[in-house]
């Protein structure tokens, strides 16, 4: 070759543009995670989560007939507080946790409309412990960093999604969705 220099130039831009390749891909693929995954609504219609990317998500797995049920009125609480800054509360119900969630769907959406007047979303039930683990939840335990995966010990276990789909925080079910920790958590993932 005439030019060695624009031969190694040339070699040199082409590794550049593979890697910048690689970083967006694995940047595409990671931000797609949480938005991967379509559910029930309550209603029994397909739900995907992709419908809340950008926004800031806490998924609660939730029950009617649990001693922490009453923190559906700080989840309402802090949804009608937050909701117009970017930020939605997605709830799970399970009745993995001593039967807490015998009722049906239609039994469920009842409940929460009329006990806590609940306005955000609610799926359909599903379970969030093995053997027959939603794979939103297998995600949730097992695929995201260290410090929050681990498995779902009782109703009402927090996760704290940022705008761009990670799993940021995990807050256990005795850590109410009003508190400190919590709202100081959610405020800093909505600041732009």
């Amino acid at each position: 070759m005439r030019f060695p220099c624009l031969h190694s130039l040339l070699k040199f831009r082409a590794s550049l543009a593979c890697g910048a390749l690689l970083i967006m891909a694995g940047s595409l693929f990671a931000a797609s995670g949480i938005y991967s995954f379509t559910l029930n609504s309550i209603d029994g219609n397909p739900a995907p989560l992709a419908e809340y990317k950008g926004k800031v998500i806490l998924v609660v797995n939730v029950a009617s007939q649990c001693g922490y049920t009453p923190q559906y009125s700080a989840l309402e609480s802090i949804y009608e507080k937050y909701k117009d800054q970017g930020f939605v509360i997605l709830g799970f119900p399970a009745n993995n946790f001593g039967a807490q969630e015998p009722g049906t769907n239609a039994e469920i959406k009842t409940f929460c409309t009329r006990k806590y007047s609940v306005k955000f979303p609610i799926y359909a039930k599903i379970s969030v412990k093995e053997p027959d683990q939603a794979p939103l939840y297998t995600y949730l335990t097992k695929d995201t960093p260290s410090g929050i995966r681990g498995e779902i010990k009782w109703n009402f276990t927090k996760f704290l999604v940022d705008r761009n789909g990670n799993v940021v925080q995990r807050f256990e079910p005795a850590v109410t969705p009003d508190s400190p920790e919590v709202i100081a958590a959610i405020e800093k993932q909505l600041k732009p």
